[in-house]
């Protein structure tokens, strides 16, 4: 009689012979496979101290929602900035300096301003892009380029727009570019010494207008402003008042007699509201009243003779 672990193990080599035999395959489940049915504590299968953490957490969350609704927090981000921001000033990331190329009609308190850049930013959150944006949406300037250099410099490179003349239009004065485009309103003192042009399109011919004054020679710095009539001629206003019409074309040799004219018989100092230049050969002045009075009480005495200028 065999022993009863033989007989087992008897009997299941004879139940394999019999399923290889009839083409049917066993299955064994590996023992390192198998589900374990023993519960493992939660303590052993979560990070020590990660109760701890948790708890610091949701009090650290409680405290700052708090904060917030309690107007704690706005009051230290206007007073210190952003919390990020003041850790990372706390390590050495502060923006401390800023280095600013290419300016020449802006300051730099102009440019940090329109760049939102303050003592309470800080290098790793500064956005160099958003910075070139908000300065780029500045008039005067063209373009914008910022880079930043760790541990807590900030360096601006800037192209101006250059301010070439004033425009007057619909009783509105704007800063204009050589090209005629519009850089900003007029509202800064800098400004009120540049060449000042009046009229519809008056800035696209601020040329034509440069080139008036550069004929104008010793009256150049007499001349106030040029007024575009009707998009053909100009009208110059002087110092004193008094406008002088220019032809639409030749309006160089009409200033070369006006030139001529104030110098042998001073007439711009006379009585006049305006000297017309637009036919070739004469001079038309408009008086003003009482000169005009006066004007005719003479010739009744005394005819006028001799060509050159008529009233």
């Amino acid at each position: 009689m065999m022993p009863g672990g033989a007989a087992a193990r008897t009997g299941a080599a004879a139940a394999q012979g019999r399923a290889r035999s009839s083409g049917f395959k066993t299955a064994f489940r590996l023992p390192w496979l198998r589900r374990s049915s023993v519960a493992v504590p939660l303590s052993r299968r979560l990070p020590r101290l990660m109760g701890t953490a948790l708890t610091f957490g949701f009090f650290g969350t409680v405290g700052v929602t708090g904060a917030v609704y309690g107007g704690q927090y706005e009051a230290f981000s206007a007073t210190y900035g952003q919390p990020h921001d003041v850790v990372a000033r706390l390590l050495g990331l502060g923006v401390e300096r800023v280095t600013i190329a290419g300016i020449a009609q802006l300051t730099e308190r102009e440019v940090l301003s329109a760049a939102g850049v303050t003592p309470e930013s800080s290098i790793p959150f500064v956005s160099a892009s958003g910075i070139r944006e908000r300065l780029e949406q500045v008039p005067l300037i063209k373009t914008a380029s910022v880079r930043k250099l760790y541990p807590s410099e900030l360096v601006v490179t800037l192209t101006e727009r250059e301010p070439h003349a004033l425009w007057q239009r619909d009783g509105e004065l704007f800063v204009i570019a050589a090209d005629g485009t519009v850089i900003d309103q007029m509202e800064d003192e800098r400004f009120v010494d540049l060449p000042l042009v009046v009229g519809e399109d008056a800035n696209r011919r601020t040329k034509e207008y440069l080139a008036l004054l550069d004929a104008a020679g010793p009256l150049k710095a007499r001349i106030k402003a040029g007024t575009l009539v009707s998009g053909r001629r100009w009208n110059l206003k002087f110092d004193n008042g008094v406008d002088v019409r220019l032809p639409d074309v030749e309006a160089g040799a009409a200033l070369a007699r006006l030139i001529k004219f104030e110098r042998e018989q001073k007439i711009l100092e006379k009585d006049v509201l305006a000297i017309d230049l637009r036919m070739a050969d004469r001079i038309v002045l408009r008086l003003t009243e009482e000169s005009m009075a006066a004007r005719l009480e003479a010739l009744k005495k005394k005819p006028t003779r001799g060509k050159g200028v008529e009233t």
